[in-house]
């Protein structure tokens, strides 16, 4: 079946203003409403998780419905099921017998209420050749812009799935200087709640305030969604043991992240884990989209991180009457310790064993959903492109509150160091073994990153040069760009890095956006794009940049063409 785009903007509320249609249809009935919209995931050939919450006092059990016609006179999977305030009147569901590779409508009932109409898809045949596009996603700050991301990825005329690789919310609050508030108090998208998350009452109301957004609500509603976390559906920079935003007296770490994580798998389309199964542990999973691809889903922050390196902390040493002095050689030694870990040894052990079983059912290409850059990036060396002269008058020329910082940045990028330690090239022997697994599984890796705020383009290599895959890094959704802390240009930072950077092709801090990936069994090609603004409505979209490459025999992987 085949769903039009006409019927489908219809259906899932995507008109003008996107503030029409069911999702303002999801009235009150009583003391029962659906005001945080519907979504899909984790869809298999004959299976596909439903979602819903429903807004409610007491227990309330409701009615669910898949369909192959808008019409829902074609009901092909249905059910019950109940939800209370245990689970934060949330419901999930498996909608099982359906077909592969076809389209589907869905909706839930209670009593003389109906939800919003949502679409989903089916995983396609294992024969299957067709061509797969994936919208690819990350770190979307409700208070620094409207969702218009989201809204561009509603309407997109083909859509598969859309991957979403994390920072789906933030645990800021709406203090002054809180991350994103210049902009969240002109647009009055304030924090809910106010404060800095701690409770599983924090994170569920932040939760639902995300998915109270029209725009968010249409993307989900479009296609099933492939979900993982990052770190601020927690804290900042969360590593096994703790974050650096959960500070002494804060929160206990372990009662603050089970909060997190209980909302998350409670608010999210994400299949839970089977009984023994820990909820970090259920987030690395695979699906296989016919010969077009395999995706792999790895969890790169709470399974097994090693705490990360701080050059403040780890790069220093004391120094004559106490005063800090650089340490590269004791830095690289920290660095390289093989016992730095980011996946750990069962979740590696399960992607070398997931992507043969891939390559050897003839899936073209291995698609890594990953959080963080994988790439290999040092630094940006201003200094050896910028005459001293100029770049003391560039630094003078900023406010005087982040001078020195940026003159600390600068000299410490001097010194042939990675750009970031929270990303891949903090724990560089775990990238090694990865490398090592997808090459013995003659894979064709496409690894798909988020977390930087930032599109990239990379061409993959080990550390004596080699190559082993691309990785295309997608900007956020509206989280801001990271190159104002070097005091550089957007557009100049970028092309420095991609200057000085064997393995980078692209680095765009500009935009904010997603990526449109399509598949094939011969070519894989990413189209990266912006949208002109977060901060009004309308707004327009444009390819930024597209890049493809070709299958090129057993576990080859063609060189990165732009165009």
């Amino acid at each position: 079946m085949t769903l039009d785009r006409r019927s489908l903007l219809g259906l899932i509320g995507a008109g003008a203003g996107v503030v029409a249609g069911p999702v303002a249809a999801a009235s009150v009935a009583g003391e029962v409403a659906f005001r945080h919209g519907v979504a899909s995931g984790d869809p298999d050939q004959a299976s596909v998780l439903l979602w819903t919450r429903v807004t409610a006092t007491d227990s309330v059990e409701l009615r669910w419905e898949v369909a192959e016609d808008e019409a829902f006179q074609r009901i092909v999977s249905q059910g019950r099921a109940t939800t209370d305030a245990s689970r934060d009147h949330t419901v999930k569901v498996v909608a099982e017998g359906l077909k592969p590779g076809q389209d589907y409508v869905y909706r839930f009932v209670v009593g003389e209420l109906v939800s919003p109409t949502g679409r989903t898809r089916t995983l396609p045949e294992a024969s299957s050749i067709d061509a797969v596009v994936l919208a690819v996603a990350s770190c979307s700050l409700h208070p620094n812009g409207l969702f218009n991301v989201y809204d561009a990825i509603a309407r997109l005329e083909r859509l598969d799935a859309v991957l979403h690789l994390g920072d789906y919310i933030y645990e800021y609050g709406a203090g002054q200087n809180d991350y994103g508030m210049a902009n969240g108090r002109i647009l009055n998208r304030i924090p809910e709640p106010a404060h800095e998350i701690l409770t599983l009452a924090d994170y569920r109301l932040r939760h639902a305030q995300y998915k109270s957004d029209a725009d968010l609500q249409a993307a989900h509603a479009r296609a099933p969604w492939i979900v993982v976390y990052d770190d601020h559906e927690t804290a900042n920079d969360a590593y096994d043991g703790g974050a650096e935003n959960n500070q002494a007296g804060e929160a206990d770490w372990a009662t603050r992240k089970a909060a997190g994580l209980k909302a998350y798998f409670e608010w999210m389309p994400i299949r839970d884990p089977a009984p023994g199964v820990g909820l970090e542990a259920a987030t690395h999973r695979s699906f296989r989209f016919g010969r077009s691809a395999s995706l792999h889903m790895v969890e790169t922050r709470l399974l097994a991180r090693t705490k990360q390196l701080e050059y403040a902390e780890d790069f220093y040493v004391a120094g004559p009457n106490g005063t800090p002095v650089p340490d590269r050689d004791g830095f690289l030694a920290k660095l390289n310790d093989p016992d730095r870990r980011l996946l750990g040894d069962a979740q590696l052990a399960w992607i070398a064993q997931d992507t043969r079983a891939a390559v050897e059912a003839g899936c073209a290409w291995q698609i890594i959903g990953n959080q963080v850059v994988m790439a290999r990036v040092k630094g940006p060396d201003i200094g050896a492109l910028v005459p001293k002269e100029t770049l003391d008058a560039m630094v003078a020329s900023l406010p005087e509150a982040i001078q020195g910082r940026v003159r600390q940045i600068i000299a410490l990028f001097g010194q042939n160091v990675p750009f970031n330690l929270d990303a891949w090239d903090g724990y560089p022997a775990e990238r090694e073994r990865l490398y090592a697994a997808l090459k013995a599984a003659k894979a064709r890796p496409i690894v798909l990153a988020g977390d930087s705020h930032t599109f990239w383009v990379d061409q993959l290599k080990t550390a004596t040069g080699e190559k082993i895959g691309v990785e295309f890094g997608t900007t956020g959704v509206t989280s801001p760009s990271p190159a104002g802390y070097l005091g550089l240009p957007e557009v100049q930072l970028g092309q420095l890095i991609a200057a000085q950077n064997d393995e980078v092709e692209l680095v765009d801090f500009g935009p904010r956006g997603f990526i449109a990936l399509t598949l094939t069994p011969e070519t894989a090609k990413a189209d990266l794009i912006g949208v002109s603004t977060i901060a009004a409505k309308p707004y327009s979209t444009t390819v930024v940049a597209s890049y493809s490459v070709r299958a090129e025999g057993i576990g080859v992987i063609g060189d990165l063409v732009r165009g």
